[in-house]
């Protein structure tokens, strides 16, 4: 395993990309804006910020390539093979790739080199092995008549990723987009522009023409919002806060009614009953609440308890807690990091002190960071006990390591409160009553029920929400359908 000095003398010795990625090569922009360690505070480079003419030169560029069919008209084994040396080739850099995400986000460098990195080379390469076994439709109809039924790419994709997750959900959108003859154009949150910089290299290295996979780099309001009303841009999709969805889905109605596929916010359940396996419960309520410093779209921020074991598993989750090692996420040692950013910080704190004024008691963990780390990133983990579903926490998603405990006395109530949320991306439950378990999964308005387990998740199945947690999924073949159009072919014998 590498040591945290390995990795700063690897951090030396790369060059950090600073442009943005258009027809195979990198291109400066006419303005730029600073990207910092979020962990140290340090700058990092000045980012080429695209403005809207930049925009419409990538987008003009990933049409052509798409009308010239230089990758629309491959046959799918041409398609898998390159998808497949991408994903190799993600695997061959993860190193790189991995220093990279956590010098951008701040995350722990073994979860990006382990998880984030892995489990991007992978979803390239499931999506790369599927394509040539999906087959198109032939309609029943009378014998003097042929109705073939034929997937076709939807054309020009924009893709806007967030900076939780940059490589990985990068991949969840791309993989699928590529696969099926797409061009894409990746903007990556303005935080977190790295990893997919490297990756639009790694796939001109792979043989994917150049025009298919470009990078945008930019600020939110200026760049994101140019491709949102690009007449040109055919399908947008999204992972991030449900209030930048909403404003896609305006851009989409005032320029060309593009499709706009949002995955947004969530503030998931953990309902807990007094037959669970409590130690189990604790050690994943803790992964499902402080996993990436609780920068997760799905993470189980609202914990439930059955009242008769409310003060046994909550004394346990203080104290499995404070087993956390909070600190450099170079640290091979460290198993949580910074948030984002001080802003974003000092937003979850606020939350924090609301949910306390409010009524809300506070079970904080304490922090130890060295002197070289910016504290004011640094969010310590917070348990909130005595939460009624009146106050904001229990409905407000925070993206930061705080969970909020309330209690109930039947499974109806259990169900309730966890369905009292304009949200509805995903929920857990904990019980050895199989049955009960399943009739409750039934009630439940999320689009994945975790039982006696968290956040379980595969790229063989459907990613996304209910309600205002967005429409539309990711992974599994499920989520082909967001990059494709089907065309009736009538022939008549």
């Amino acid at each position: 395993m590498k040591l945290k000095q390995d990795w700063l003398n690897q951090f030396s010795q790369i060059k950090l990309p600073s442009a943005y990625f258009m027809a195979g090569g990198y291109v400066k922009s006419k303005q730029s804006y600073g990207v910092s360690n979020p962990a140290t505070a340090e700058h990092l480079v000045d980012m080429s910020a695209c403005d809207m003419d930049e925009v419409d030169q990538v987008v003009q560029c990933a049409r052509n390539a798409f009308k010239s069919g230089v990758w629309s008209c491959l046959s799918p084994r041409e398609r898998k093979e390159k998808l497949k040396k991408l994903a190799d080739l993600i695997r061959e850099n993860a190193e790189e790739l991995a220093l990279l995400e956590t010098l951008n986000v701040g995350k722990p460098i073994q979860d990006s080199l382990h998880v984030d990195i892995p489990g991007a080379a992978f979803c390239f390469e499931w999506y790369a092995e599927s394509i040539d076994k999906i087959y198109d439709e032939i309609a029943p109809t009378s014998k003097d008549q042929l109705a073939m039924v034929n997937r076709e790419p939807i054309g020009v994709v924009a893709a806007v990723v967030p900076w939780n997750f940059p490589l990985d959900l990068a991949s969840w959108k791309l993989a699928p987009a590529l696969a099926t003859g797409n061009c894409v154009v990746l903007k990556p949150a303005e935080q977190s522009p790295f990893t997919a910089l490297k990756l639009a290299e790694l796939a001109k290295q792979a043989g994917i023409p150049d025009g298919v996979f470009q990078v945008v780099t930019g600020l939110g309001h200026i760049t994101g919002q140019a491709l949102g009303r690009h007449p040109d841009v055919d399908c947008l999709v999204f992972t991030g806060s449900t209030e930048t969805a909403k404003k896609f889905l305006a851009y989409s109605a005032e320029s060309n009614m593009k499709p706009v596929w949002p995955e947004t916010g969530g503030k998931s359940a953990n309902i807990i009953f007094a037959d669970a396996d409590l130690d189990k419960a604790v050690d994943k309520a803790i992964f499902g609440a402080f996993y990436n410093q609780g920068e997760v779209c799905s993470a189980n921020s609202r914990i439930l308890l059955e009242k008769s074991i409310a003060q046994q598993f909550t004394e346990k989750f203080i104290e499995k807690a404070k087993t956390l090692v909070i600190g450099d996420p170079l640290d091979p040692n460290t198993n949580m990091g910074c948030l984002i950013d001080r802003q974003h910080a000092m937003n979850v704190r606020a939350a924090i002190a609301q949910a306390k004024m409010q009524g809300a008691q506070s079970h904080t963990i304490e922090l130890h960071l060295d002197a070289h780390l910016d504290v004011d990133s640094y969010v310590a983990p917070t348990i909130l006990t005595d939460v009624n579903p009146d106050f904001n926490i229990f409905h407000d998603e925070v993206f930061g390591p705080v969970v909020a405990i309330t209690t109930f006395e039947t499974k109806e109530e259990a169900v309730e409160l966890a369905n009292h949320s304009i949200y509805g991306l995903a929920a857990s439950i904990w019980t050895k009553d199989i049955q009960k378990a399943i009739i409750l999964a039934q009630q439940l308005l999320v689009g994945t029920v975790s039982i006696n387990t968290v956040d379980a998740l595969d790229v063989s199945t459907p990613f996304g929400g209910y309600k205002q947690s967005g429409y539309g999924r990711d992974l599994s073949l499920h989520a082909i359908d967001k990059y494709t159009q089907l065309k009736t072919t009538w022939i008549q014998l």
